[in-house]
């Protein structure tokens, strides 16, 4: 049976004994025996993508350019629980969770996974040769995983990493993972982009879509940290990890949240608060090769699958998808809008629909304009109001909306 888990460190103090967990809204996952695995490479990892081909960097260098931006992060978690006997009220259990960041800006702002510092009371942060500091939760969104730290930067010498490009990843694609897991610092692992546009469920339950799929190695402790190309620039943040089973361990499945997500919230994370967004409550895929199958009648766009009740996409007449069919990359609900503009802008997928729509601010009306099927074969061109609202501060449906 197949499990996903959210993918912090937690070593729980319980009554004088030690209990490994792990707290996400995902499920718990047990302590795994620890493996070391000595990775070693000469040669450069060369990208798919053609842009990239003159910045191919052997796995050392860009160890050698990144690591010291990576972050340690561990949180201390004070959680209210009730008596296991069923009487006596509640309790206050406290566990140490840890997980990875990395280093966004000179100014000491650091970006991590929502669910490393959840429920946090304290939250330090350590870099190479030692150095700790006390960090400061300054942004975080829930419905995405990311939060952001701030650092004082006094005695510090800061190493920020670049900020890539997620919607350029191409399946296959060379990526490392540097993080944390198990507790063993800065360790490095290297795979490839193994699928593009998967979905995860968020702490607060909302999908979070466009999400990369990684063979690199990634484990508990790995939460938070960066994936990287082969120019050694950040695409993705590690957040999650599928098991084949009831073990905890890597299996070669990894989950990233794309780096444009939260380069698109950036700006509102480091003024601080919980970033709610705008809101309209589709789940959408990116029109690509990968749905050439469906026979659609435009190359890009955002092919809308499902429409949460009573969201305002709901609300203002947005289909989603009533059919199922089996595409390149699985199986996929078919017949719903594909979303082609918004306000007068093109969409060319559906991670552009969602950075679109989290620069918008509750309230905002938008146009959308979409083709719609109108079951002979043929689709008409539509043009949609929606008035969009703040995002709910959680969702617990099977099928959640991305934004």
């Amino acid at each position: 049976m197949k499990r996903m888990f959210a993918i912090p460190f937690v070593s729980a103090l319980l009554g004088g004994g030690v209990v490994v967990a792990v707290i996400a809204a995902t499920g718990g996952l047990g302590a795994s025996q620890k493996t070391v695995t000595e990775l070693q490479s000469a040669a450069p990892i060369a990208p798919s993508n053609v842009s990239q081909q003159s910045t191919g960097l052997t796995p050392h260098q860009i160890y050698e350019k990144d690591a010291p931006g990576v972050a340690f992060v561990t949180s201390t978690i004070v959680r209210q629980t009730e008596s296991p006997f069923g009487f006596g009220g509640e309790s206050q259990q406290q566990g140490t969770a840890t997980g990875s960041g990395f280093v966004i800006n000179g100014d000491g702002t650091i970006l991590t996974n929502y669910h490393v510092v959840e429920n946090a009371v304290k939250v330090t942060v350590s870099f190479e040769h030692g150095k700790t500091v006390e960090a400061k939760v300054i942004g975080k969104d829930p419905s995405n995983d990311l939060a952001v730290l701030r650092i004082p930067t006094e005695g510090l010498t800061l190493h920020p990493l670049t900020l890539g490009d997620s919607s350029k990843a191409q399946v296959g694609d060379p990526v490392l993972a540097i993080g944390n897991p198990f507790g063993l610092d800065r360790t490095l692992t290297t795979g490839v982009v193994s699928a593009l546009q998967r979905e995860i469920t968020s702490p607060n339950g909302f999908q979070i879509d466009n999400v990369l799929q990684t063979d690199a190695p990634i484990n508990p402790g790995n939460s938070g940290g960066p994936l990287l190309n082969a120019a050694g620039e950040v695409i993705g943040i590690n957040s999650q990890i599928e098991t084949g089973g009831s073990g905890g361990g890597s299996v070669g499945i990894g989950f990233a949240v794309p780096i444009n997500t939260a380069k698109s919230e950036l700006p509102q994370l480091e003024k601080g608060g919980t970033v709610r967004g705008a809101y309209l409550g589709v789940s959408t895929l990116t029109v690509d090769g990968s749905l050439s199958a469906l026979n659609l009648p435009v190359k890009s766009g955002a092919l809308v699958e499902t429409v949460e009740a009573g969201t305002p996409a709901a609300k203002a007449g947005i289909r989603g998808g009533n059919l199922e069919a089996q595409t390149a990359g699985g199986k996929v609900a078919v017949g719903g809008d594909i979303v082609v503009k918004v306000d007068g802008e093109a969409i060319a997928n559906a991670e552009a629909l969602s950075a679109l729509i989290a620069s918008k601010k509750p309230g905002n009306t938008i146009s959308i304009e979409v083709l719609r099927a109108t079951g002979s074969g043929s689709y008409e061109h539509k043009t949609i109001k929606v008035t969009l609202t703040a995002r709910p501060n959680s969702i617990h449906n099977a099928n959640t909306p991305e934004g």
